[in-house]
């Protein structure tokens, strides 16, 4: 692991991969397995399950749990608490759980204390508002928000709103 920072206080296991230039922050955790990438900085707190995927140049804040299942493209920020699920019927003793993917695609936005329900795909450069509880895909550069997760409109590539008609997209996009 050349160029990485891991605190004393966080815990890579063996069999991770962490990218150059990343930074793993104070009691975070990155599981056996777990994949990531380059130039990231992984906050306090910040759980890493094993088969994970995080790509490069993401930065994922303090308290977030990314379980087995979910996959994390470059460039995307995931706020503080943000919350990612893997299993649509969860049961202490369950024999039959499967793991339900999750992708994040490349530039999106998660807001602080987000849910995402498994399953979905968060489109590239889509901003997730905090709070909000995503239970179906959200398209590329949409904004969503609330409980449940509603189209609020359109933001281009640096997260500016550029519509508030959530119905229909700007010109390329």
């Amino acid at each position: 692991m050349d160029d990485v920072f891991v605190h004393p206080s966080a815990d890579v296991e063996d069999g991770a991969a962490v990218g150059a230039g990343t930074k793993v922050w104070h009691l975070a955790h990155v599981r056996s397995s777990a994949r990531v990438g380059a130039g990231c900085v992984i906050g306090r707190n910040v759980y890493v399950d094993a088969g994970a995927v995080v790509g490069d140049r993401v930065k994922i804040q303090n308290n977030v749990s990314v379980y087995q299942g979910v996959t994390i493209e470059d460039e995307v920020f995931v706020g503080p608490c943000a919350v990612f699920t893997n299993d649509f019927r969860p049961r202490a003793q369950n024999p039959t759980w499967e793991i339900t993917p999750t992708l994040v695609r490349r530039g999106a936005s998660i807001g602080a204390n987000a849910t995402l329900v498994c399953g979905i795909t968060v489109g590239e450069y889509a901003m997730v508002a905090a709070g909000s509880v995503v239970t179906r895909d959200v398209a590329p550069y949409q904004l969503v928000a609330g409980n449940p997760a509603r189209p609020r409109g359109w933001v281009d590539a640096g997260g500016e709103v550029v519509s508030r008609d959530p119905a229909t997209p700007p010109t390329g996009h």
